[in-house]
């Protein structure tokens, strides 16, 4: 399913959800490094702190901005007057102004009411417009609330003058059928734009991502990597790669030039990269199994779901247990040694005790040591 005329606008919250992760906290340095290049691959709108934490965040938040980037720079902030006049003077002009939706929360965590709910986005988000903020509500666990008061929040959001909503799926419970529904009612009854934001504790945060662009969201949240709390967010790779290839979503987003960014995050975060971790992880254009190696000699669409080259990767192919001829003679040519096949399937036998007493494939040195004990 294509939708080549519309585009999704991507939210980056790296900076703010990202760093939210348990025990993570980025240097000034890192912050200006995640978001220059951030701004560098395309992103037209980067989240970057919460200035109610702090002077000293307040201070980072300016820092980003003073780089003069090409995006649109947001903060979060809690729906109070107090976090709302912390965001001043920061050189910042959007505000996600974030309020319970759920009864659970409404009742358990702010002790309060629907009504004060509503009256509480009509007031702050009338105060922000008037201190020069373009506002979007984050409605807070609105995976939990009642859709019905989901689209009040958003009307009393527009009549208060917002400009967008952000759909958040706080505690990762959602799956795209429901997102996709959800979204879908929201975007029949209001002109706002919708932003969603997604979790990952099912492992479902990218799939919940494109549901939510296919039913009519307009923005969408990642992290670079999956960072963020818990089980992480939307991972940016992900949802930019998944948004385009499969329904044609333009984000103006290009990852040719993503891996030094994706390596950037996992050290200043300290979190490393899963081997499998899709389309980042060391091992996921690495093949092995003799089938899947001969294909690909021959084409490599014949194994290739994605083109590593979209996230600047390539294919690696692999000498292990799983191996087959062709894969052992492609290996010794890359050497520049020339193996027929009875000497290939020969050198595949010592491939394969290699792997079974050592757990990891031959080096060109072991190649070569094979190649000479023929």
């Amino acid at each position: 399913m294509k939708n080549p005329n519309r585009q999704i606008i991507i939210d980056d919250t790296t900076l703010r959800d990202g760093e939210q992760s348990a025990g993570v906290a980025f240097s000034l340095d890192e912050k200006l490094a995640i978001a220059t290049q951030l701004a560098a691959l395309g992103v037209p709108e980067l989240e970057i702190g919460i200035p109610a934490m702090g002077a000293v965040e307040r201070e980072e938040i300016q820092a980003i901005a003073a780089l003069g980037l090409p995006a649109q720079l947001l903060v979060w902030s809690r729906m109070r007057y107090d976090d709302l006049r912390a965001c001043l003077g920061l050189n910042v002009h959007k505000v996600d102004l974030s309020i319970s939706a759920s009864d659970q929360h409404i009742q358990h965590k702010l002790k309060q009411s629907r009504q004060w709910v509503l009256k509480t986005i009509s007031e702050l988000v009338q105060e922000a417009n008037n201190l020069g903020f373009e506002v979007c509500v984050g409605m807070e666990d609105a995976s939990r609330a009642d859709v019905g008061f989901l689209v009040q929040m958003a009307e009393t959001a527009q009549k208060a003058g917002a400009t967008r909503i952000r759909f958040a799926d706080t505690v990762g419970i959602m799956e795209p059928f429901g997102v996709f529904n959800t979204i879908k009612t929201l975007r029949a009854a209001t002109d706002l734009a919708i932003e969603m934001h997604a979790h990952d504790d099912l492992g479902l945060a990218t799939a919940n991502t494109l549901a939510a662009a296919l039913a009519g969201a307009t923005h969408v949240n990642t992290t670079v990597n999956g960072l963020g709390e818990r089980a992480g967010n939307a991972a940016f790779e992900e949802v930019v790669l998944g948004l385009k290839q499969l329904y044609g979503f333009d984000t103006g987003i290009q990852l040719a030039q993503f891996p030094a960014l994706s390596a950037l995050v996992a050290n200043a975060s300290g979190d490393a990269i899963g081997s499998r971790k899709s389309l980042i992880g060391k091992n996921v254009f690495s093949h092995e199994a003799g089938i899947h190696v001969d294909g690909l000699l021959k084409d490599p669409h014949n194994y290739q779901g994605v083109d590593p080259a979209l996230v600047g990767r390539s294919h690696q192919l692999i000498l292990g247990k799983h191996s087959g001829t062709q894969g052992v003679i492609h290996a010794y040519q890359q050497l520049g040694i020339s193996v027929s096949r009875p000497q290939a399937q020969t050198l595949l036998q010592a491939v394969r005790r290699f792997v079974s007493t050592h757990k990891h494939p031959p080096s060109a040195g072991d190649l070569n040591h094979f190649y000479q004990n023929l």
